[in-house]
């Protein structure tokens, strides 16, 4: 039986009371403070490193957010613990992505080896 309209709109501002947000979030505030100083540097320490890469590349300065977002998709997938084939599998795809974008594959090549440490994926 469908749920009631009546009780969908009781229920969502139940749930999306400001006053009972504010007092979760503000008891939270600090921890997810802490949090995200920690993974912001994390992310500047990775986006030097495919900066690095890709100027001994010789890659034009236009496509680097190209070339970093690839690299925050690669940081992502280790950040949930992928790793092995199943990360190289990934990372491949990933270059397939890119290089579909009009990206070059050797710097692509170049940012998974050397900046995450990543193999190529095992050929059948």
């Amino acid at each position: 039986m469908p749920i009631d309209p009546v009780k969908r709109v009781a229920n969502w501002d139940e749930k999306y009371n400001l006053e009972r947000i504010n007092a979760i979030l503000t008891a939270k505030r600090p921890v997810m403070l802490q949090h995200v100083t920690n993974v912001q540097s994390l992310l500047a320490a990775m986006e030097l490193q495919v900066k690095q890469v890709c100027d001994g590349a010789g890659v034009m300065t236009i496509q680097l957010p190209f070339y970093l977002c690839f690299g925050r998709e690669m940081w992502a997938l280790l950040r949930k613990d992928i790793s092995g084939e199943t990360m190289a599998i990934e990372a491949a795809t990933l270059i397939a992505k890119w290089k579909s974008r009009g990206l070059t594959e050797a710097v692509l090549q170049a940012i998974r080896t050397d900046v995450f440490n990543v193999a190529a994926p095992i050929g059948p």
